[in-house]
């Protein structure tokens, strides 16, 4: 496995992410254990999850199934970077939800004690809130951060001008800031080029990708429909929609030898600003597969044929549609 440091920061991240959003709903916990045990047998050292995994409000499901999975100690939690949200609802009553100092206290004491930890390494706002000014946000995070409860701050779908916003407001308190923005970045969906890649580049600000495989539409969709997999149902219609495409891509990756899925991978871990992208196995066959990508090199050629495949927006604001 490859490491490189979180943004601007002194902290090391494997150059894959464990996604955790699978456990509980589609993986049992006794596998999501095993996936976990794996993923440190890989050198993994960088989970995410979010209060609101599991789909349960209030209950925090994936969060107390990686809790207990700590608790199996083993050093799993200090060989562990991990990373959790806030934003989601996880109640009916006002303030149980969004980013007001009120939730964000209540939510990382929740998030701590389903964990069973002490501390996070990285807490992440799962969204904007228009509604809070970043001077209170900044403020709630500074007192975790003086408790000891979170050591990095990071964002989860900002647009570029957002993380602009909190990073003038974190340099008036003359704070850190966010170290990371985790948005929706894959071959087809490249719209964070505009405004979101360069703002992160420009601040120092990790880029860790979130659906990288398209929702399975990059992971050799086509040849699982061939093959009569089930696991095709649910895309039917974005299949149908970027179909040329996606037969283009996995001839691309025939020629190549490689799997689709680890060929879209390795395409963003060239890119500008990434960190690592999120991979969300349901087993452990899957992501014993995703390893490859790491070791994965593009040419030039071959990145210029995925861009012929997959176009981004024509490269930055405002270049993208102005001179």
């Amino acid at each position: 496995m490859e490491y490189a440091r979180l943004g601007r920061t002194g902290l090391k991240v494997s150059r894959l992410c464990l996604g955790t959003m699978n456990f509980g709903p589609q993986t049992s916990e006794e596998d999501a254990h095993a996936i976990m045990d794996r993923a440190h047998e890989l050198g993994i050292n960088f989970f995410d999850t979010a209060d609101v995994y599991g789909w349960k409000k209030g209950e925090g499901v994936t969060e107390q199934i990686i809790g207990r999975w700590f608790a199996r100690g083993g050093g799993r939690r200090e060989r562990t970077v991990i990373a959790t949200k806030v934003y989601g609802s996880m109640g009916d009553w006002p303030n149980e939800d969004r980013l007001s100092a009120l939730h964000i206290k209540r939510a990382v004491e929740g998030s701590l004690r389903r964990l069973q930890t002490d501390y996070i390494d990285l807490y992440q706002a799962h969204h904007i809130d228009r509604d809070t000014p970043f001077e209170e946000f900044w403020e709630a995070m500074e007192v975790l951060r003086q408790q000891g409860k979170i050591l990095y701050v990071g964002s989860s779908n900002f647009a570029g001008w957002h993380l602009a916003k909190a990073q003038e407001a974190a340099r008036r308190r003359n704070t850190l800031g966010l170290v990371s923005e985790q948005c929706h970045y894959n071959l087809l969906n490249r719209a964070v080029e505009l405004e979101v890649l360069p703002a992160a580049e420009d601040y120092g600000i990790g880029v860790i990708p979130w659906s990288p495989l398209a929702g399975g539409l990059l992971a050799g969709v086509l040849r699982k429909a061939d093959k009569g997999r089930s696991a095709a149902e649910h895309m039917v219609a974005q299949l149908e929609k970027h179909r040329d495409k996606i037969q283009r891509f996995e001839a691309l990756c025939d020629e190549l030898g490689e799997q689709p899925a680890n060929v879209a991978l390795a395409w963003l871990l060239r890119r500008p600003a990434v960190t690592s992208p999120i991979i969300g196995p349901r087993t452990v066959e899957q992501l014993d597969g995703a390893i490859r990508a790491v070791e994965i090199t593009l040419d030039d050629k071959v990145l210029a044929r995925l861009d012929e495949i997959f176009p981004g927006p024509g490269g930055p604001a405002p270049e993208a549609y102005a001179w």
